[in-house]
């Protein structure tokens, strides 16, 4: 039975508040971005029809008790892999993927919407765990019912709803109590996957180091099936041999430790294996920028160096709205969706950047706040999802304009043009209004 309580026509008015202004402020810059564009109409109109179907994502999210999502986390995930599948056969290729879904008045990303029904299935899942949540079966069982939806991400390939997506994931295992030691391994298991994949990236856009014995080596294990397994066979043989050392220091930890941690190695590397041979070369060229931006200022650098000249010469006050010359002049790419932080650092300046700074870190901390007071373990695992993806939003278009993460084509919610992202952070922020709505402590 689902559970009622005795405030649901109750906001959150600090989370409301702060999500109003990123939207306001999102909305200014938007068409202020766009000004000097040829397509300015169709921008507008369409971010427009976005705000309008946000709004009643929103109200939709808040007006539903969220407990309905963990009664019904099957259908929702039979939901999500039916709406996968049908942007791979239905969708229309854009910019390298079939991500996209053309509809007779908009275009529409599953992908967007999919991340948030994922985080409320992952919950679902993990909060009918209870005492079992820190056994390996847990990781596991999550894990098979992940893989499906990260497949067929993949397939489209739309890396950035992963990236996205599993860091939020790994912030909601967290809030659930999982043993440190499967938190450690996800974050190996990714961080194996990120190095092979970056590492390949700038061998094949640097081809002159391949002089080299060992890089040509490291090189060929992602590209030759011979050197697959002998890396497989190398990675299982350090693994035993960790194993042994540990022993001979009279560390007794179990075996099974050792032989879970050799596999999550080797999914990372077959991982990075999978995504190098999904990239495309724009793609790559995002790496090259993170890792050199000025190395190419007018080729893969370009963006980047664009978008920090502009936010830096915003100055403390700004240029004003409508007054930012670099992004409207078409010195700053992307600048409506990927670099709007630097339509926002131009025209506002400082004190605008850390507005919208400070108004994301509202939003953080009333999602904490409200998972602690939510009436349920559900709710609070929500609460963390909503969080991990939020935050790592945040984390990215920050750290990708001072260049500390590669460019990866991933919006800012509220701030960025993308009427599915907008919709679908709407709809997230509408759920955990509901969480708050029926609280059980003020």
């Amino acid at each position: 039975m689902l559970k009622t309580g005795t405030k649901r026509n109750k906001l959150d008015w600090i989370l409301f508040f702060a999500m109003l202004g990123l939207v306001i402020i999102g909305a200014l810059c938007v068409m202020s971005a766009v000004n000097s564009i040829s397509f300015t109409n169709s921008v507008v109109r369409t971010h427009a029809v976005a705000l309008c179907l946000g709004g009643a994502a929103f109200f939709v999210g808040w007006s539903f008790n969220y407990q309905i999502y963990d009664e019904q986390w099957k259908a929702l995930y039979g939901f999500v892999l039916l709406l996968l599948v049908a942007v791979l056969v239905l969708g229309s290729y854009q910019r390298g993927s079939r991500s996209w879904i053309v509809l007779p008045f908009f275009s529409m990303q599953p992908a967007e919407l999919c991340r948030v029904l994922t985080l409320l299935i992952a919950a679902a899942f993990l909060d009918r765990r209870g005492t079992r949540i820190r056994d390996t079966s847990t990781l596991v069982g999550l894990g098979l019912l992940i893989a499906p939806i990260f497949g067929l991400i993949m397939l489209q390939p739309d890396f950035s709803s992963i990236v996205i997506t599993f860091p939020a994931l790994v912030v909601l295992l967290y809030c659930t109590g999982v043993n440190m030691f499967y938190l450690l391994l996800l974050v190996l298991f990714g961080g194996v996957a990120g190095i092979c994949t970056i590492g390949w990236t700038y061998v094949y856009l640097h081809p002159e180091l391949m002089d080299y014995a060992l890089v040509r080596l490291f090189f060929q294990t992602g590209n030759n099936g011979w050197y697959m397994a002998g890396a497989c066979l190398l990675v299982m043989v350090l693994g035993y041999g960790t194993w042994w050392l540990f022993r001979q220091l009279r560390i007794f930890l179990p075996s099974f430790y050792f032989v879970l941690g050799t596999a999550v190695v080797l999914g990372g590397f077959f991982a990075g294996v999978f995504v190098d041979h999904q990239m495309k070369t724009y793609q790559r060229k995002r790496v090259e920028a993170f890792l050199a931006p000025k190395s190419d200022p007018k080729g893969a650098g370009y963006n980047v160096l664009q978008a920090q000249i502009a936010m830096g010469s915003g100055g403390v006050l700004g240029k004003g709205l409508f007054s930012g010359t670099q992004s409207r002049l078409g010195f700053v790419p992307e600048k409506h969706t990927d670099f709007i932080l630097a339509v926002v650092g131009e025209e506002l300046g400082l004190w605008g950047t850390l507005t919208v700074l400070g108004l994301y870190l509202l939003i953080l901390w009333r999602l904490v706040m409200i998972g602690y007071s939510a009436s349920d373990r559900y709710g609070y695992l929500v609460c963390g999802g909503m969080f991990g993806m939020f935050f790592t939003y945040m984390i990215i278009n920050f750290g990708m304009l001072i260049g500390i993460v590669p460019v990866a084509g991933i919006p800012l919610p509220f701030i960025s043009y993308g009427g599915s992202n907008l919709v679908s952070s709407l709809l997230a922020l509408g759920v955990a209004q509901s969480v708050y709505a029926r609280r059980i402590r003020a």
